[in-house]
């Protein structure tokens, strides 16, 4: 599974900047990846691992803002469409799905 967090804070004040910024260290420090400024994702190896880690970042909420977790399957990830700049640098590839048989 991977899970995508989708962020809106306020960053009027120097305390909301701050909130801002723990919050998205929160979440590099919890495994995610920064897809956009206000946009992480983190590949869960199963449906429970997807729900500790949005507990996770429930906690992390600040006082202020809006998030939005979304919770997509391999098969619904792999559909994405990527479309890069001439200058811009592709995402890194996300980790291998290991099969048993």
């Amino acid at each position: 599974m991977w899970l995508f967090v989708f962020f809106d804070l306020p960053v009027t004040t120097k305390k909301e900047r701050k909130s801002a910024t723990r919050f998205r260290k929160s979440l590099l420090t919890d495994g995610f990846n920064m897809m956009q400024f206000s946009v992480y994702n983190r590949h869960c190896a199963s449906k429970e691992s997807a729900e500790v880690h949005t507990k996770r970042v429930e906690k992390f909420m600040p006082e202020k803002g809006h998030i939005s977790i979304l919770a997509v399957t391999d098969k619904q990830y792999g559909n994405i469409v990527n479309v890069w700049g001439k200058k811009s640098k592709p995402l890194q590839e996300g980790p291998r799905q290991l099969e048993m048989f």
